[in-house]
């Protein structure tokens, strides 16, 4: 199986807890995630193209395999910080 993700990773909870609120309201994935991703994929927009199992730590691995898809979920917290991530597609 892969998935395609897209994600914004920050520092703090609050911010990840701000940036989906704003998300919730309409705001653009991408634009957000260029302004404040700490990731490099923030370059393409959060971007992380095509991820298949055990490619990622578990916590975000759960909510691109598990979740619905198009939906915005988090903040999920890792040891690289707080992710809202975006799974566009399975397959």
């Amino acid at each position: 199986m892969k998935a395609g993700v897209c994600h914004i990773l920050v520092k703090s909870k609050p911010l990840a807890e701000d940036l989906k609120r704003q998300l919730d309201k309409g705001a653009n994935f991408q634009q957000l995630a260029k302004q404040h991703s700490l990731c490099p994929s923030k370059k393409r927009g959060g971007d992380l193209g095509e991820v298949k199992p055990g490619q990622m730590v578990k916590p975000f691995e759960n909510v691109v395999f598990k979740k619905p898809l198009l939906t915005v979920h988090g903040p999920i917290k890792t040891q690289f910080g707080f992710h809202l991530i975006k799974t566009l597609y399975r397959n």
